[in-house]
């Protein structure tokens, strides 16, 4: 076996651990866009796991023109609130009253 030392290998061993926390940085930071996606649409009246949806390629550019140009949901159902009706229980149904 040679024991020799390479003077090529060291810079390929940390361009490889260079490589990797690059990685887990960027997992990290997707990881944490997801959970708070999760949470706007969530407390937009929508169901979190379209938050999952920005994972997706072209639906990641999509969902926030959704929540940004979109009647939220939360938002119809205060305003039935306010119209002394109830809200419909699911989405798409006859308002109640």
């Amino acid at each position: 076996m040679n024991t020799t030392y390479h003077p090529d290998a060291a810079p390929t061993v940390f361009s490889f651990c260079f490589i990797g926390v690059i990685v887990l940085i960027a997992l990290a930071v997707n990881i944490i866009y997801v959970i708070a996606f999760c949470k706007i649409f969530g407390k937009a009246g929508y169901h979190w796991a379209l938050g999952l949806l920005m994972l997706v390629p072209i639906a990641n550019f999509i969902m926030p023109l959704v929540l940004g140009f979109g009647q939220w949901p939360i938002y119809r159902e205060l305003e039935a609130y306010r119209q002394g009706r109830s809200a419909p229980s699911q989405p798409g149904a006859p308002p109640q009253g």
